[in-house]
């Protein structure tokens, strides 16, 4: 990859469920034909999502995305080997992806949540604790949809069924413990305190900026989970949930989206396309 475009060249950052994807169907339609015409004018685009390696995967390839990708609320960053045209720090290989690890693993979220229902007596039932057909229909997903959201490496998901006290007193155990919550479209993800999209979105930035020179960074999303990488990109994007309504947000710099999921995504890649000149060949 060379930098010779004539502006800043965008780098995507996009959230999924209710944002590329429609936020019932999952389905990208709506989305691919925009998303094809970025793609063609030589702009990155990063998956930023709560979904997992599994589930995002299966999403990159069946749109063709071939850019890095974060995973369960920037708990982590996957860089495809050889991606970048030069060496930078990473934890580990996995795969044929170099990781950057922000959060924390799986294995002990779940330990920590554990603990906190038996001491706490809540309530909290987590995907790991669901059977197939039940998280089938709680997500709607089919069930090799569900298998992958299953595959949870940095983080738990578990079904919103507390009441506001019983959040408060889960968000504070779970502080003690070093980790967070997160509320998205539909469910509530638990990651570390350090595993944050917008932690997440800043590291890549410096490795786009390394290689391309002038970029300007672009988020895209519906949901609190996504005000963090909103927060911290250049140009931020809020899509409409379903009733065209926008997330409550406190984001002075965020331009609201007058369009549901990816309606409004398209509206904000036509934004982004329209300003941007091709780099010369």
């Amino acid at each position: 990859m060379k930098d010779g475009a004539a502006s800043p060249r965008p780098v995507i950052f996009t959230d999924l469920d209710g944002t590329l994807l429609d936020a019932e169907s999952y389905a990208f339609d709506e989305s691919r034909e925009t998303l094809e015409r970025v793609k063609s004018a030589g702009i990155p685009v990063v998956f930023c999502s709560s979904k997992t390696r599994a589930e995002q995967e299966y999403y990159r390839a069946a749109l063709g995305v071939t850019d890095p990708f974060i995973v369960e609320n920037g708990s982590a960053i996957f860089i495809p080997r050889d991606y970048f045209g030069f060496d930078f720090p990473f934890h580990h290989t996995r795969d044929q992806y170099a990781v950057i690890e922000l959060g924390v693993s799986a294995k002990d979220i779940r330990s920590v949540l554990r603990e906190i229902r038996e001491q706490q007596r809540l309530p909290l039932a987590g995907f790991g604790d669901l059977d197939l057909p039940e998280l089938c229909r709680i997500t709607g997903l089919a069930p090799e949809a569900a298998r992958r959201a299953l595959q949870r490496e940095y983080s738990e998901t578990i079904v919103p069924s507390l009441s506001a006290e019983e959040f408060r007193r889960l968000e504070n155990r779970l502080a003690e413990k070093g980790l967070r919550g997160v509320a998205g479209s539909r469910l509530y993800t638990i990651t570390g305190q350090n595993g944050d999209k917008g932690r997440a979105v800043q590291r890549l930035g410096e490795l786009f900026r390394r290689e391309f020179g002038d970029i300007i960074t672009v988020g895209v999303g519906d949901s609190q989970n996504d005000f963090p990488m909103l927060n911290a990109v250049e140009r931020p994007y809020l899509v409409q949930k379903p009733g065209r309504r926008w997330a409550p947000a406190d984001l002075p710099r965020v331009r609201k989206i007058a369009g549901v999921g990816p309606a409004g995504w398209k509206i904000a890649m036509a934004e982004i396309l329209a300003g941007y000149t091709l780099p010369n060949p």
